[in-house]
């Protein structure tokens, strides 16, 4: 008899249990089901956790980082430094707010923004530079700071660092404001949903009023004060990116649960990075130096003069075997609506254009067992 074969191996699976389910009980009984004493919960809790005095939920990374920009004012004939290799979101949202993307490559090793391009990329237009801490890997703060006019704006895409640090500084308060993504494929989630975070009184305001369509009075503020019959006023153009409670109960369980997670991610990808150094061909990711990696990813890069088969070949063998890949994410110039708009080339940025054909994420998340870390190494040995 032929043995059972083995599941698939997810790239990703969020890691929930009966705690989230109960916290849901109290939002449905109570009736409050949008924005309200959940999300409020769950703000102050994650701010604490990060070290910043403001912190406000979102409907997704994206819209907090689309929340962040128009608080700030960027708009027509403004320029934002971006990675070229990031998720497209983090492009995206320049434009929505009628600024111009300037692309700077990034370091193959990490993943992330080099300085030195970002320092190039500087012009007298320039009024922010948005660093990813991508896959969990805080990037070079510091330098990136140093490179930076004082009226030039640090904005931390941490959607992939929840509780990542950088010499010993949670990511989030690092620069001018920090966003984090609740998306399933990341360490803890609310399905989806994002989270703005600052230390900037002014910018938290901007914030939260611009999240609520421009409500001078949040919605759970003016439902609870005397006068619930009197609408705010709306002396801004706003959006609808509030979180639900629903959200926010479950955000509050995953949040308790979050350095758990991320130590045993950490735990993970010490196995991998021992198991796999013997594979010439494998570029592991490394455990920086100067902060904690939060791993909500463990990337690889391929090299194709020495691999045994490329890329995509031996992605497509994986999932053969029932083991889930995915590239690391893609460079954006090289998209077709970015590529046509402003007439970019893959060679532009050899940097970004290199991780986007070479790296592949492998399965790395709270639910794998020891057998599924074994079939994975076993699998890539055999290749």
């Amino acid at each position: 008899m032929n043995p059972a074969p083995k599941p698939p191996i997810p790239i990703a699976v969020p890691c929930m249990g009966e705690e989230e389910w109960l916290a849901l009980r109290e939002p449905i009984e109570t009736g409050w089901l949008t924005q309200g004493p959940k999300v409020a919960a769950f703000e102050r809790a994650f701010g604490e956790r990060h070290g910043v005095r403001f912190a406000l939920a979102s409907t997704s990374c994206t819209t907090a980082l689309h929340l962040v920009l128009a608080a700030l004012g960027i708009g027509p004939g403004d320029e934002v430094i971006v990675p070229a290799f990031t998720w497209v979101s983090t492009v995206n949202v320049v434009l929505l707010c009628g600024a111009v993307p300037v692309f700077a490559d990034v370091d193959p090793h990490t993943f992330n923004i080099r300085p030195d391009e970002v320092e190039r990329c500087l012009t007298s237009r320039t009024r922010a530079v948005i660093a990813v801490h991508l896959f969990g890997r805080c990037a070079e703060i510091d330098a990136i700071r140093a490179a930076l006019p004082p009226d030039v704006h640090l904005v931390e895409d941490a959607a992939c660092a929840a509780g990542a640090s950088y010499r010993g500084r949670p990511a989030g308060g690092l620069g001018t404001a920090g966003v984090f993504s609740f998306h399933p494929r990341k360490s803890i989630t609310t399905g989806e949903g994002g989270m703005v975070t600052t230390n900037d009184p002014v910018l938290a305001e901007r914030v939260a009023m611009l999240r609520n369509h421009g409500a001078s009075t949040p919605e759970e503020v003016r439902h609870t004060g005397p006068k619930p019959f009197l609408l705010p006023a709306f002396d801004v153009l706003g959006f609808n990116y509030r979180m639900t409670d629903l959200q926010g109960a479950v955000g509050l369980v995953q949040l308790g649960k979050l350095d758990r997670f991320v130590d045993e991610r950490a735990a993970a990808a010490a196995l991998y990075r021992e198991a796999l150094a013997d594979l010439p061909w494998l570029r592991l990711p490394a455990e920086p130096e100067e902060g904690r990696h939060a791993w909500q990813a463990f990337v690889v890069s391929v090299n194709p003069e020495t691999a045994p088969h490329s890329r995509n070949a031996m992605m497509e063998l994986l999932q053969e075997q029932g083991i889930a890949t995915r590239p690391g994410t893609h460079a954006v110039h090289m998209l077709g609506h970015y590529r046509d708009r402003f007439g970019l080339r893959p060679d532009d940025f050899p940097g970004a254009r290199d991780c986007d054909r070479h790296s592949m994420a492998i399965p790395l998340h709270n639910r794998m067992t020891h057998d599924d870390y074994t079939h994975v190494i076993d699998t890539l040995h055999s290749l």
